[in-house]
């Protein structure tokens, strides 16, 4: 084994504790949490480490590297970055997992260009900004566009996504959130998940229902050096 192999394990590991930490603080199975790992700018060497150490579920959120990485290292992929028009076509073929639909126009979209047989899972992405700025739609345009995700033949609903808003801190933002995923779920109780929580916030993100989790850097590192 090498030392980057001996470095991403020993991330891994503390993370894992971590997140088992919160789920026993919340009183949750751990087997209600799926970490997904964000491998943007980290090289196809780090993704086959991973998937050596178990992880199954990677996200990226450019679609170059999720098309060029996806086709070398077997997994559920998930596309969790913001939507442009002309992706799609690509994103779909790469990406099993969308996790930031927030624009019907997209939806349709995506529809249009996924192949009969086969069918993406959704999130679709809340913003909690009281200005949005990084995406997604508010509280009340929740069930107009999961209706018509529910609509579709070639797309899931899973549930919703969220990223807590800069400068604020994550325990308030995910409250709210909490609630606004307690409301959805008694109106879509087949799309039971939750979406939230990255490095810096994953743990108050379990502790108020996330489900799924997207981490990177706590796992890999920083971006900021080379590797």
């Amino acid at each position: 084994m090498n030392a980057r192999h001996d470095e991403i394990a020993r991330a891994l590991l503390t993370v894992k504790t971590r997140i088992n930490q919160a789920l026993k603080i919340s009183h949750r199975d751990p087997g209600e949490v799926t970490l997904i790992a964000v491998t943007k700018t980290y090289p196809v060497s780090d993704v086959e480490i991973l998937r050596e150490l178990g992880i199954h579920d990677f996200a990226e959120n450019r679609d170059r590297e999720g098309s060029e990485k996806s086709a070398e290292v077997p997994g559920t992929w998930h596309f969790q970055g913001q939507i442009q028009s002309n992706k799609i076509s690509s994103i779909a073929k790469w990406a099993k997992v969308l996790h930031s639909l927030d624009e019907v126009r997209h939806l349709e979209n995506f529809e249009r260009v996924l192949p009969e047989s086969s069918q993406m899972s959704v999130f679709i992405q809340v913003s909690l900004d009281p200005q949005p700025g990084r995406g997604g739609v508010r509280p009340e345009q929740i069930a107009p566009l999961a209706e018509m995700v529910m609509r579709a033949s070639r797309l899931k609903l899973e549930g919703l996504m969220a990223v807590a808003p800069l400068g604020e801190n994550p325990e308030s933002a995910f409250s709210r959130l909490a609630q606004i995923h307690s409301d959805f779920r008694l109106q879509f109780p087949d799309s039971p998940f939750l979406s939230a929580g990255m490095s810096g916030d994953f743990e108050k993100a379990v502790i108020h229902g996330a489900t799924h989790l997207r981490i990177g850097s706590s796992i890999l590192g920083s971006r900021s050096h080379d590797r």
